[in-house]
């Protein structure tokens, strides 16, 4: 029976994060799972686009990589997200999986990276101990999340409740589209003393939010205001996929649903 796993991606038009990122994710799961075909697709229309026009590099959305597996006889899908949270995109994926999953004779579909109490303990210890060289008294670690209308934007209060509960209280999280916004975070650390911010994305890739509105020389950007205000700032550009930790709970989610998978079998 031929078996594949789908990694579903937002994507990213930054070909080093990319290769750091989803492309190590990619790898993880393709050596934790030697028996299953790995196919990628993207969720992003727009970048699917970009990466077509300006580098010829031809991605799959979704529902094209699904029409691909049937079209070549696959029966046994694994989609397996590597997208923070089951917000808008994951509503996408699952959408496009609805559409196709008649046309396989079994198809599971894993979770998000942060997808219950268990993640976000895991996670906050994960970068906890990703900037434990910034751990001193005068200094602040931001975490930079996207944001979402969806109501699975409370990723971000759980993050920020466990990282508190754990006494890692140097850590914020803040989003560039929503709640807690950066205005939030700033009231948030001034209440204490520090001197310097260590400014990091909380999202799967560094791409456009994290190189412009985290780190930009613009004056809105994260680090402007700032070091507007004085204080010393050091803008980490690495994504969470970069992450050994990260890059195994995205596997450990991608082998509970090939476990489902033969179960159903």
């Amino acid at each position: 029976m031929k078996q594949a796993i789908l990694a579903v991606s937002f994507g990213t038009t930054y070909h080093e994060s990319r290769m750091k990122t989803i492309e190590a994710i990619e790898t993880d799961i393709k050596k934790a799972f030697p028996d299953y075909e790995l196919r990628r697709a993207f969720t992003s229309g727009v970048i699917i686009n970009i990466l077509k026009k300006r580098d010829g590099i031809y991605i799959d959305s979704v529902s094209e990589a699904l029409e691909k597996l049937a079209i070549e006889g696959f029966e046994q899908i694994v989609i397996q997200p590597t997208l923070v949270m089951g917000g808008e995109e994951n509503d996408i994926m699952l959408a496009s999986v609805r559409e196709y999953e008649g046309q396989f004779k079994r198809v599971v579909c894993g979770k998000p990276l942060l997808s219950g109490e268990e993640d976000y303990q895991k996670l906050v210890d994960i970068l906890n101990e990703d900037t434990r060289e910034y751990d001193s008294e005068e200094t602040k670690i931001i975490w930079m999340g996207h944001g979402t209308e969806h109501e699975a934007n409370k990723v971000y209060e759980c993050l920020n409740r466990v990282f508190e509960e754990k006494g890692y209280t140097r850590h914020h999280v803040g989003t560039v589209e929503a709640e807690p916004d950066f205005d939030h975070v700033k009231e948030e650390v001034k209440q204490t003393d520090f001197s310097r911010a260590v400014l990091q994305p909380l999202m799967i890739v560094c791409g456009d939010h994290a190189h412009n509105d985290m780190a930009g020389d613009g004056e809105d950007s994260w680090k402007s205001q700032l070091e507007s205000e004085g204080y010393e700032v050091v803008c980490r550009l690495k994504g969470m996929g970069e992450l050994e930790g990260v890059r195994r709970l995205l596997v450990n989610h991608t082998r509970e649903a090939v476990e489902s998978l033969e179960e159903i079998g």
